[in-house]
Protein backbone atom coordinates (compact mmCIF):
# COMPACT_ATOMS: atom_id res chain seq x y z
CA UNK A 1 0.00 0.00 0.00
CA UNK A 2 1.31 3.44 -0.67
CA UNK A 3 2.03 5.62 2.21
CA UNK A 4 0.52 9.12 2.04
CA UNK A 5 2.71 12.37 1.95
CA UNK A 6 2.21 15.82 0.93
CA UNK A 7 2.35 16.70 -2.03
CA UNK A 8 1.80 20.53 -2.12
CA UNK A 9 0.65 23.28 -0.27
CA UNK A 10 -1.59 25.75 -1.20
CA UNK A 11 -2.61 29.18 0.44
CA UNK A 12 -5.19 31.57 -0.01
CA UNK A 13 -6.59 34.72 0.80
CA UNK A 14 -9.65 34.87 1.32
CA UNK A 15 -11.52 38.00 1.51
CA UNK A 16 -15.03 38.65 2.22
CA UNK A 17 -16.67 42.04 3.00
CA UNK A 18 -19.30 42.49 6.12
CA UNK A 19 -22.67 43.13 5.67
CA UNK A 20 -22.22 46.12 8.03
CA UNK A 21 -19.11 47.68 10.12
CA UNK A 22 -18.54 45.60 13.32
CA UNK A 23 -17.47 47.88 16.50
CA UNK A 24 -16.03 46.26 19.55
CA UNK A 25 -13.62 48.19 22.06
CA UNK A 26 -10.44 47.33 20.47
CA UNK A 27 -11.25 48.48 17.01
CA UNK A 28 -14.03 48.45 13.84
CA UNK A 29 -14.00 45.08 11.08
CA UNK A 30 -15.22 45.76 8.08
CA UNK A 31 -14.39 43.10 6.28
CA UNK A 32 -13.19 38.98 6.73
CA UNK A 33 -9.47 39.09 5.69
CA UNK A 34 -8.73 35.35 6.07
CA UNK A 35 -6.37 32.48 4.94
CA UNK A 36 -7.38 29.24 3.65
CA UNK A 37 -4.53 26.19 3.63
CA UNK A 38 -5.49 23.32 1.54
CA UNK A 39 -2.97 20.44 2.12
CA UNK A 40 -2.65 18.00 -0.99
CA UNK A 41 -1.13 14.49 -1.35
CA UNK A 42 0.29 12.17 -3.33
CA UNK A 43 -3.20 9.44 -2.63
CA UNK A 44 -5.71 12.33 -4.18
CA UNK A 45 -6.48 13.72 -0.40
CA UNK A 46 -6.54 17.01 0.32
CA UNK A 47 -7.27 18.64 3.25
CA UNK A 48 -8.34 22.14 4.45
CA UNK A 49 -8.02 24.58 7.16
CA UNK A 50 -9.01 28.60 7.52
CA UNK A 51 -8.07 30.90 9.54
CA UNK A 52 -9.30 34.61 10.97
CA UNK A 53 -6.11 36.90 11.99
CA UNK A 54 -7.44 39.68 14.13
CA UNK A 55 -4.36 42.01 14.40
CA UNK A 56 -5.89 43.55 17.73
CA UNK A 57 -6.18 40.35 19.23
CA UNK A 58 -3.73 37.85 18.03
CA UNK A 59 -0.86 40.29 16.87
CA UNK A 60 -1.22 38.73 13.10
CA UNK A 61 -2.36 39.49 10.04
CA UNK A 62 -3.38 38.18 6.62
CA UNK A 63 -0.04 39.15 5.35
CA UNK A 64 1.81 38.10 8.29
CA UNK A 65 -0.28 34.52 8.30
CA UNK A 66 0.22 34.03 4.45
CA UNK A 67 3.97 34.34 4.14
CA UNK A 68 4.45 32.35 7.26
CA UNK A 69 1.97 29.25 5.62
CA UNK A 70 4.05 29.58 2.92
CA UNK A 71 7.20 28.81 4.58
CA UNK A 72 5.63 25.75 6.50
CA UNK A 73 4.11 24.69 3.74
CA UNK A 74 7.73 24.03 2.16
CA UNK A 75 9.17 22.51 5.55
CA UNK A 76 5.52 19.84 5.04
CA UNK A 77 6.29 18.33 2.31
CA UNK A 78 6.80 14.72 1.62
CA UNK A 79 5.88 14.20 5.26
CA UNK A 80 3.35 11.93 6.53
CA UNK A 81 -0.08 13.87 7.51
CA UNK A 82 -1.76 11.41 9.97
CA UNK A 83 1.02 12.10 12.03
CA UNK A 84 -0.43 15.03 13.54
CA UNK A 85 1.53 15.23 16.97
CA UNK A 86 4.31 15.52 14.98
CA UNK A 87 3.88 17.96 12.66
CA UNK A 88 2.28 19.99 15.11
CA UNK A 89 5.42 19.74 17.22
CA UNK A 90 7.10 20.67 14.06
CA UNK A 91 5.27 23.70 13.42
CA UNK A 92 5.51 24.88 16.69
CA UNK A 93 9.17 24.73 16.99
CA UNK A 94 9.69 26.35 13.53
CA UNK A 95 7.32 29.17 14.23
CA UNK A 96 6.88 30.65 18.25
CA UNK A 97 3.62 31.96 18.68
CA UNK A 98 1.29 32.63 15.68
CA UNK A 99 -1.73 30.55 16.78
CA UNK A 100 -3.55 31.93 14.13
CA UNK A 101 -1.99 30.66 11.16
CA UNK A 102 -1.07 27.30 13.15
CA UNK A 103 -4.65 26.78 13.32
CA UNK A 104 -5.44 26.58 9.40
CA UNK A 105 -2.49 24.01 9.15
CA UNK A 106 -4.04 21.88 12.37
CA UNK A 107 -7.26 22.39 10.92
CA UNK A 108 -6.31 21.05 7.75
CA UNK A 109 -4.77 17.82 8.93
CA UNK A 110 -7.39 16.80 11.10
CA UNK A 111 -9.77 16.93 8.27
CA UNK A 112 -7.29 14.89 6.06
CA UNK A 113 -6.98 12.11 8.88
CA UNK A 114 -10.80 12.17 8.91
CA UNK A 115 -10.98 11.73 5.42
CA UNK A 116 -8.52 9.03 5.65
CA UNK A 117 -10.53 6.98 8.36
CA UNK A 118 -13.65 7.84 5.98
CA UNK A 119 -15.13 9.45 9.26
CA UNK A 120 -16.85 12.83 10.29
CA UNK A 121 -14.39 14.46 12.28
CA UNK A 122 -16.57 14.82 15.20
CA UNK A 123 -16.99 10.53 14.85
CA UNK A 124 -12.68 10.57 14.76
CA UNK A 125 -13.33 12.56 18.29
CA UNK A 126 -15.23 10.23 20.20
CA UNK A 127 -18.22 12.30 19.92
CA UNK A 128 -22.14 12.23 18.75
CA UNK A 129 -23.90 14.13 16.53
CA UNK A 130 -27.04 14.46 18.41
CA UNK A 131 -27.07 18.08 20.44
CA UNK A 132 -29.22 20.98 19.34
CA UNK A 133 -26.88 23.70 18.41
CA UNK A 134 -28.37 27.43 18.52
CA UNK A 135 -25.89 30.09 18.40
CA UNK A 136 -26.43 33.77 19.93
CA UNK A 137 -26.37 36.58 17.71
CA UNK A 138 -23.72 39.45 18.70
CA UNK A 139 -24.34 43.06 18.52
CA UNK A 140 -21.69 45.77 18.05
CA UNK A 141 -20.75 48.61 20.02
CA UNK A 142 -23.46 51.44 18.91
CA UNK A 143 -25.80 53.96 20.36
CA UNK A 144 -27.89 52.42 23.42
CA UNK A 145 -30.75 53.05 20.76
CA UNK A 146 -29.57 51.04 17.77
CA UNK A 147 -28.64 48.40 19.98
CA UNK A 148 -31.77 48.33 21.28
CA UNK A 149 -33.17 48.10 17.62
CA UNK A 150 -30.68 45.06 16.86
CA UNK A 151 -31.62 43.22 20.06
CA UNK A 152 -35.05 43.53 19.11
CA UNK A 153 -34.58 42.33 15.90
CA UNK A 154 -32.69 39.17 16.83
CA UNK A 155 -35.02 38.12 19.14
CA UNK A 156 -37.91 38.24 16.50
CA UNK A 157 -35.56 36.36 14.80
CA UNK A 158 -35.83 33.79 17.17
CA UNK A 159 -31.88 33.87 18.35
CA UNK A 160 -32.10 32.14 21.65
CA UNK A 161 -29.77 34.92 23.21
CA UNK A 162 -27.42 37.69 22.33
CA UNK A 163 -23.99 38.83 22.98
CA UNK A 164 -23.65 42.60 23.41
CA UNK A 165 -20.20 44.21 22.77
CA UNK A 166 -19.50 46.50 25.78
CA UNK A 167 -16.12 48.21 27.28
CA UNK A 168 -16.41 51.72 27.11
CA UNK A 169 -17.39 53.60 30.43
CA UNK A 170 -19.60 52.63 32.66
CA UNK A 171 -22.29 55.00 31.72
CA UNK A 172 -22.74 54.29 28.25
CA UNK A 173 -22.51 50.68 28.66
CA UNK A 174 -25.22 50.79 31.43
CA UNK A 175 -27.17 52.98 29.31
CA UNK A 176 -26.93 50.32 26.61
CA UNK A 177 -27.83 47.54 28.45
CA UNK A 178 -30.99 49.50 30.01
CA UNK A 179 -31.95 50.36 26.47
CA UNK A 180 -31.87 46.78 25.48
CA UNK A 181 -33.63 45.48 28.16
CA UNK A 182 -36.17 47.89 27.83
CA UNK A 183 -36.54 46.24 23.86
CA UNK A 184 -36.27 42.64 24.82
CA UNK A 185 -37.75 41.88 28.05
CA UNK A 186 -36.32 40.70 31.58
CA UNK A 187 -35.89 37.27 30.46
CA UNK A 188 -34.26 37.32 26.81
CA UNK A 189 -31.07 35.92 27.68
CA UNK A 190 -28.46 38.60 27.37
CA UNK A 191 -24.54 37.78 27.81
CA UNK A 192 -21.58 40.63 27.13
CA UNK A 193 -18.42 41.00 26.18
CA UNK A 194 -16.08 44.04 27.20
CA UNK A 195 -12.33 43.05 24.92
CA UNK A 196 -10.49 43.80 27.45
CA UNK A 197 -12.32 47.21 27.42
CA UNK A 198 -12.21 48.27 31.36
CA UNK A 199 -10.02 48.22 34.38
CA UNK A 200 -10.43 46.42 37.07
CA UNK A 201 -12.33 49.30 39.24
CA UNK A 202 -14.45 49.68 36.18
CA UNK A 203 -15.48 46.54 35.60
CA UNK A 204 -16.28 45.91 38.90
CA UNK A 205 -18.09 48.88 39.16
CA UNK A 206 -19.92 48.37 35.78
CA UNK A 207 -20.83 44.40 36.79
CA UNK A 208 -22.02 45.55 39.81
CA UNK A 209 -24.58 47.81 38.40
CA UNK A 210 -25.50 45.55 35.56
CA UNK A 211 -26.16 42.89 38.19
CA UNK A 212 -29.55 43.95 38.10
CA UNK A 213 -30.43 43.49 34.15
CA UNK A 214 -30.02 39.71 34.40
CA UNK A 215 -26.31 39.11 32.51
CA UNK A 216 -25.42 35.34 32.01
CA UNK A 217 -21.77 36.04 32.01
CA UNK A 218 -18.97 38.40 30.80
CA UNK A 219 -16.22 37.59 28.79
CA UNK A 220 -12.76 39.23 29.32
CA UNK A 221 -14.07 42.42 31.29
CA UNK A 222 -10.04 43.67 31.56
CA UNK A 223 -6.47 43.24 29.74
CA UNK A 224 -5.92 39.87 28.89
CA UNK A 225 -2.42 39.94 31.06
CA UNK A 226 -3.65 40.89 34.19
CA UNK A 227 -4.47 37.52 35.73
CA UNK A 228 -4.21 38.60 39.10
CA UNK A 229 -6.49 41.22 38.88
CA UNK A 230 -8.79 38.79 36.73
CA UNK A 231 -8.82 37.05 39.83
CA UNK A 232 -9.48 40.06 41.99
CA UNK A 233 -12.51 40.91 39.60
CA UNK A 234 -14.38 37.45 39.49
CA UNK A 235 -14.29 37.33 43.13
CA UNK A 236 -16.18 41.05 43.20
CA UNK A 237 -18.32 40.35 40.49
CA UNK A 238 -21.84 39.22 40.89
CA UNK A 239 -21.73 38.03 37.46
CA UNK A 240 -20.12 35.00 36.12
CA UNK A 241 -16.99 35.67 34.13
CA UNK A 242 -15.35 33.97 31.01
CA UNK A 243 -11.94 33.93 29.62
CA UNK A 244 -11.34 35.08 26.03
CA UNK A 245 -8.32 36.81 25.26
CA UNK A 246 -6.21 35.67 28.41
CA UNK A 247 -7.01 31.82 27.27
CA UNK A 248 -5.03 30.99 24.32
CA UNK A 249 -3.70 27.87 25.00
CA UNK A 250 -3.97 24.97 26.97
CA UNK A 251 -0.65 26.66 29.33
CA UNK A 252 -3.23 29.37 30.09
CA UNK A 253 -6.27 27.48 30.79
CA UNK A 254 -4.24 25.54 33.06
CA UNK A 255 -2.89 29.18 34.77
CA UNK A 256 -6.33 30.78 34.79
CA UNK A 257 -7.84 27.07 36.47
CA UNK A 258 -5.43 27.58 38.86
CA UNK A 259 -5.61 30.97 40.36
CA UNK A 260 -9.56 30.69 40.30
CA UNK A 261 -9.57 33.86 38.10
CA UNK A 262 -12.93 32.93 36.01
CA UNK A 263 -15.99 30.71 35.73
CA UNK A 264 -15.70 29.70 31.81
CA UNK A 265 -13.46 29.38 29.51
CA UNK A 266 -14.05 31.01 25.77
CA UNK A 267 -12.57 28.75 22.76
CA UNK A 268 -11.84 29.81 19.32
CA UNK A 269 -9.59 28.03 16.82
CA UNK A 270 -7.81 30.87 15.25
CA UNK A 271 -6.88 32.08 19.30
CA UNK A 272 -5.71 28.33 20.35
CA UNK A 273 -3.75 27.07 17.69
CA UNK A 274 -6.55 25.12 16.62
CA UNK A 275 -7.72 21.70 17.31
CA UNK A 276 -5.27 19.81 18.80
CA UNK A 277 -4.80 22.75 21.77
CA UNK A 278 -9.35 23.41 21.84
CA UNK A 279 -9.05 19.37 22.92
CA UNK A 280 -6.61 20.23 25.59
CA UNK A 281 -8.23 23.08 26.90
CA UNK A 282 -11.60 21.32 27.30
CA UNK A 283 -9.82 18.48 29.03
CA UNK A 284 -8.33 21.16 31.45
CA UNK A 285 -11.48 22.52 32.23
CA UNK A 286 -13.15 19.51 32.71
CA UNK A 287 -10.89 18.58 35.31
CA UNK A 288 -11.03 22.29 37.07
CA UNK A 289 -14.66 22.20 36.53
CA UNK A 290 -14.90 25.09 34.37
CA UNK A 291 -17.21 24.86 31.51
CA UNK A 292 -16.70 26.30 28.18
CA UNK A 293 -18.38 28.58 25.30
CA UNK A 294 -16.99 27.95 21.24
CA UNK A 295 -16.35 31.08 19.41
CA UNK A 296 -15.14 33.02 16.12
CA UNK A 297 -13.29 36.17 14.99
CA UNK A 298 -14.63 36.23 11.18
CA UNK A 299 -14.45 32.73 10.28
CA UNK A 300 -16.67 31.76 7.15
CA UNK A 301 -18.98 28.85 7.17
CA UNK A 302 -16.26 26.33 6.66
CA UNK A 303 -14.30 26.84 9.89
CA UNK A 304 -17.53 27.40 11.89
CA UNK A 305 -18.40 23.70 10.64
CA UNK A 306 -15.06 22.57 11.91
CA UNK A 307 -15.91 24.09 15.16
CA UNK A 308 -18.99 22.06 15.31
CA UNK A 309 -17.50 19.08 15.46
CA UNK A 310 -15.60 20.32 18.16
CA UNK A 311 -18.91 21.16 19.86
CA UNK A 312 -20.54 17.57 18.77
CA UNK A 313 -17.41 15.61 20.74
CA UNK A 314 -16.80 17.09 23.49
CA UNK A 315 -19.90 17.79 25.76
CA UNK A 316 -18.36 20.12 28.61
CA UNK A 317 -19.02 22.90 25.71
CA UNK A 318 -21.79 24.38 27.01
CA UNK A 319 -22.25 27.93 25.40
CA UNK A 320 -22.49 28.48 21.23
CA UNK A 321 -21.08 31.72 19.80
CA UNK A 322 -21.22 30.06 15.96
CA UNK A 323 -22.53 33.52 14.63
CA UNK A 324 -19.54 35.23 12.21
CA UNK A 325 -20.69 33.58 9.05
CA UNK A 326 -23.94 35.45 9.76
CA UNK A 327 -22.48 38.58 9.52
CA UNK A 328 -20.61 38.60 6.70
CA UNK A 329 -21.46 39.90 3.03
CA UNK A 330 -21.05 36.80 0.98
CA UNK A 331 -20.93 32.53 1.39
CA UNK A 332 -18.51 31.08 -0.38
CA UNK A 333 -18.49 27.48 1.67
CA UNK A 334 -19.82 24.56 -0.24
CA UNK A 335 -21.76 21.99 2.06
CA UNK A 336 -20.71 22.28 5.71
CA UNK A 337 -22.88 22.89 8.28
CA UNK A 338 -26.35 24.31 7.27
CA UNK A 339 -28.20 27.23 9.09
CA UNK A 340 -31.85 25.92 9.68
CA UNK A 341 -32.90 29.57 11.25
CA UNK A 342 -33.76 30.64 14.83
CA UNK A 343 -29.85 30.36 15.38
CA UNK A 344 -29.96 26.62 14.67
CA UNK A 345 -26.70 24.94 12.95
CA UNK A 346 -26.77 21.55 11.55
CA UNK A 347 -24.21 19.85 10.78
CA UNK A 348 -23.83 16.95 8.62
CA UNK A 349 -22.57 13.38 8.22
CA UNK A 350 -19.77 14.21 4.88
CA UNK A 351 -16.42 12.64 5.99
CA UNK A 352 -13.89 15.24 7.10
CA UNK A 353 -14.66 18.70 7.98
CA UNK A 354 -17.22 18.17 5.98
CA UNK A 355 -16.84 21.30 3.42
CA UNK A 356 -14.88 23.42 0.93
CA UNK A 357 -14.60 26.96 -0.56
CA UNK A 358 -16.18 27.56 -4.52
CA UNK A 359 -13.84 27.53 -6.86
CA UNK A 360 -15.05 30.00 -8.89
CA UNK A 361 -15.00 31.96 -5.62
CA UNK A 362 -11.75 31.01 -4.68
CA UNK A 363 -10.35 32.01 -8.13
CA UNK A 364 -10.48 35.53 -7.61
CA UNK A 365 -8.47 35.30 -4.30
CA UNK A 366 -4.64 35.60 -4.99
CA UNK A 367 -3.00 32.39 -3.78
CA UNK A 368 0.56 30.43 -4.04
CA UNK A 369 0.64 26.82 -4.42
CA UNK A 370 4.33 25.59 -2.65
Amino acid sequence: MQDTVITSVEVIKLNIPYKEPFVISLGVISSATNVVVKIHTNTGLTGIGECAPFVFIVGETQETVFELSLQIGEMLKGKDPFAIEDRLFEIDRAVKGNYTMKSAFDMALYDLLAKKANLPLYKLLGGSNSREVYTDMTISIGTPNKMANDAFRFKEEGFPAIKLKLGTTTDDDVARVKAIRKAVGMDYPIRIDANQGWDSVTAIKTLNELDKYNIEHCEEPIPHWNNKELVRVRENSPISIMADESVFDHHDAFRLASMGACDYFNIKFSKSGGINNALKIVAIAESAGIKCQVGCMSESRYALTALMHLVAARNNIVHFDIDSSLMLAEDPVVGGIEYKGSGKWELGETPGIGASFDEVFMKEMEHVVV
